[in-house]
């Protein structure tokens, strides 16, 4: 398993205004996935590019166990990439496709078909070898491709926006299959994406880009209960904002005083919390009393917008949990201490 390190990384395309990435410093630990985040143009495609050896940084450094990569060739890192296209060779079989890069390093045939059949097995598609790829559906043609890429035991993998071509139902598959893969293969994994949930649950840790810069990394949980500023609140879906004053674990609003877990803010502050973690009724520590404004089913959970001392927040909550309260009833909530995060202004 390879250690992978980014030092002040830096690419400049001519005739840009600036930089398309800046700085980024990370560390990838042996065996890790790690999902760039984002959205487009903010970097994560070009991060992926230059540790393949596609791009040269126009700064920093990449480095495999220690060892710079900036002057090998990219078939000798010993990084391969899957692209978010397949690009499957069409005059090719299955077999052919994924036995590719072994034919190239000059393997013997036995060896190579050995290989291709447990590839196939491990991809879930053990009796597709004889087919063309135009004969397969989009998931297949993206396990074809991962198929080819593990066959040469990468160092480190590269996924670029492995399951945006495949419908939900695929790409939820898809995305089990590779976290379950890679959890059993132990590869050190670096996947790019710019959708939440699938960075989520493939991930070890998250790397949110924003405008060519690194400007978060934990595990997933830290962006929902600890995002880093209001931006990244938003980018995973936060939408309660309150702005106020913090002192000694308690902070004040147009909601009143409220307990926060974090005593260690004083002065001006922006409360954050996310719409499921309110919670109806109650009467105890950060009780409020709403009024109901409007109330839209999403299925699985309802989504209300309460108001309160003039603000409005907005609460994810299980359907029927309030009954059939029409807009402009009264509620009950409690906002849970260890939900409520306070961001400085």
């Amino acid at each position: 398993m390879t250690r992978v390190t980014l030092t002040a990384l830096t690419r400049t395309y001519a005739g840009a205004p600036g930089p398309a990435l800046r700085d980024l410093t990370l560390s990838v630990e042996p065996g890790e996935i790690i999902a760039l985040l984002g959205p487009s143009g903010c970097g994560k495609s070009t991060t992926l590019k230059l540790i393949a050896g596609l791009l040269a940084p126009s700064a920093g450094d990449i480095t495999f166990d220690g060892i710079s990569v900036l002057n090998q060739p990219p078939e000798q890192r010993g990084a391969v990439m899957v692209f978010q296209n397949h690009l499957l060779f069409p005059h090719m079989s299955v077999s052919q496709n994924i036995g590719f890069g072994l034919r190239m390093r000059g393997a013997p045939a036995a060896q190579i078909a050995e290989r291709v059949r447990d590839m196939l097995a491990i991809v879930q598609l053990p009796d597709i070898g004889a087919r063309a790829p135009g004969s397969l559906s989009g998931g297949q043609q993206q396990r074809v491709a991962l198929a080819r890429a593990l066959i040469l035991s990468p160092k480190v993998l590269l996924l670029d926006e492995p399951l945006s071509n495949l419908d939900a139902h695929l790409r939820a598959e898809m995305r089990d299959l590779i976290r379950s893969l890679l959890r059993k293969l132990g590869i050190t994994t670096i996947v790019v994406t710019h959708d939440q949930q699938e960075a989520v649950v493939l991930a070890d840790r998250i790397a949110l880009m924003l405008d060519g810069s690194l400007r978060q990394m934990g595990a997933p949980a830290d962006f929902y209960k600890r995002p880093a500023d209001t931006e990244v609140a938003r980018f995973f879906g936060g939408t309660n904002f309150i702005p106020g004053t913090s002192a000694k674990g308690v902070f004040q609003s147009a909601l009143g005083s409220l307990q926060v877990s974090d005593a260690a803010l004083t002065g001006p502050g922006i409360l954050t919390f996310r719409p499921e973690s309110v919670q109806i009724g109650g009467s105890g520590e950060n009780s409020l009393r709403v009024r109901l404004v409007d109330r839209l089913y999403l299925g699985t959970q309802t989504r209300l917008q309460l108001e309160v001392g003039g603000v409005q927040i907005e609460a994810l909550v299980s359907p029927g949990q309030i009954g059939a309260q029409p807009p402009g009833a009264e509620l009950e909530i409690t906002l849970p201490r260890a939900s409520l995060w306070v961001l400085a202004r």
